[in-house]
Formats: structure tokens, sequence, C-alpha cells
């Protein structure tokens, strides 16, 4: 593994670790007879938090191993290629799922926090601005790349 990628490798295990068990213990926490969820107001918004934690689940990890595929490519010197702009696009379509699955969980989030003080729409917002600011990054290095695959591909036909 090369040295410049390792890092990158690194940060992306440090995210996707704690992710991973958050998703195997975590929301396995949420126990329907405990009695904070036993009141009136709370006791329908359980099942749908988490059904919409685990649907961001799914695109979050498949965006973590395209990145960890695209930094392979880098390591092989394969950066421009079109697997390369392929990861992009999936990485974009992943963060666009889940600005979408968010965007429909806060009504959810907002019933929470009128109920408990929680601050549930803010981290609501926090992951859709995060999203939407990968999902532009990637669009944006997705477009530079095909166009740098296509003047590459132009000079070498160029004699």
């Amino acid at each position: 593994m090369k040295r410049e990628t390792f890092f990158l490798k690194f940060v992306i295990y440090l995210i996707g670790l704690p992710a991973l068990a958050v998703c195997i213990y975590g929301f396995s926490r949420f126990d329907p007879n405990s009695p904070y969820w036993a009141l009136p107001e709370l006791e329908n918004l359980q099942y749908p938090l988490l059904v919409g934690m685990y649907l961001a689940m799914i695109p979050f990890f498949i965006a973590l191993i395209q990145t960890l595929k695209l930094l392979n490519y880098i390591d092989k010197n394969q950066a421009f290629s079109e697997a390369a702009v392929k990861s992009l696009k999936t990485i974009k379509y992943c963060a666009i799922i889940i600005i979408g699955l968010f965007i429909l969980e806060l009504p959810v989030l907002y019933l929470l926090t009128a109920v408990d003080d929680t601050p549930g729409i803010l981290i609501g917002m926090v992951v859709i601005f995060a999203s939407l600011v990968i999902a532009v990054f990637a669009a944006t290095l997705q477009k530079l790349l095909h166009n740098a695959i296509e003047l590459k591909s132009e000079n070498d036909l160029t004699v």
C-alpha cells in the first residue's frame, strides 16, 4: 500500500468501523419496553426512526467501499480510468440517496424534537448538508476526470 493513500484508507476505516458498531450494537439498544419510548408521544416514532437510520447506512457503506476502490485505483496508477469515474458516480448517487432518506426522516426527527429536547433536526440537517457537499464534490470530480480521460484519449490519437 502506498504511503499517499494509506492515511486516507485508515480514515475510511476509522469512519466505517464505528458506524458498523452503531448498526450492530447501538441501534439494537432501542428497547421498545423502555420507559422513554412508552411515552404516548414517542411510542410511534421508534420504528420509523430505526428504519430510516438503517436504510441510510446501506448507501453510506456502499460509498465507503467505492471510496476504497477509488483509492486502490490511485495506488495502481489507474486514477484516470472509466472505473474511477464509475466509482465517483456511485459515490454521488449514494450521497443523493442519503439526502433523500434524511429529508424523508425530518418529520420524524421534528416530532422527536417536539417531545424531547433533542437536537434531532440539527443532526438531520448536518447529515443532509454534509451529503450535499459530498455529492457536489463527487460530481465535480467525476466531470473533471471524465474530461481528462477524453483529453488524454484525443492526445493519444494525435501524432
